[in-house]
């Protein structure tokens, strides 16, 4: 196929290797082959709050309980991003990692927005299984965050195997949190 040249500003040009039409059709397919798990969950706690909640060591634990969490990325007040792996139950999978970007946003000054965007996912197997466990789980972790922000932090020592856990396998090597780090 000839490379198209369009002249979009008289000091910038573009060469495309099919119309543009095509060009945007294709960019929207990479965006729609991505698999990823989005959640989002509105809290009665300020940006400080619920920033403080995902970055500290004791904000962390008071509602989600990971065995360890590295972050990639951070924007003070806006985002964190971070690797995670799969369960303990998908020993194959335990080596890779997909990644998690946490958002923040205050809708007012007693109420943040957090979303949760997870991706990273190969095809296939295992994965669809990890796929299906952490949209189940994330949501449940979400739920804790809101649940915390209402009625204070969540003692762990007194919570049994947490309901996010989509199958009886992946139950017996889940901790308390239902997510694995």
């Amino acid at each position: 196929m000839k490379p198209v040249t369009l002249n979009l500003l008289p000091a910038w040009r573009v060469i495309l290797c099919a119309t543009l039409p095509a060009a945007l059709g294709l960019a929207s397919a990479a965006r729609a082959a991505e698999r990823a798990i989005d959640k989002e969950v509105v809290v009665r706690a300020t940006l400080d709050e619920a920033w403080a909640a995902w970055t500290t060591r004791e904000g962390i634990v008071s509602f989600f309980a990971p065995d360890a969490m590295r972050f990639l990325a951070l924007q003070p007040k806006q985002m964190i991003s971070f690797g995670w792996n799969a369960p303990p139950s998908l020993p194959e999978l335990r080596a890779q990692r997909t990644f998690v970007v946490v958002r923040f946003h205050a809708v007012d000054a007693a109420t943040t927005r957090v979303t949760l965007h997870h991706t990273g996912w190969g095809t296939g197997g295992g994965w669809d299984r990890a796929h299906r466990y952490f949209d189940r789980a994330w949501g449940g972790v979400l739920g804790n965050l809101q649940k915390r922000s209402e009625q204070g932090p969540i003692d762990w020592t007194t919570v049994s195997p947490v309901s996010v856990v989509p199958s009886t396998d992946e139950a017996r090597s889940t901790s308390a949190s239902g997510i694995h780090a």
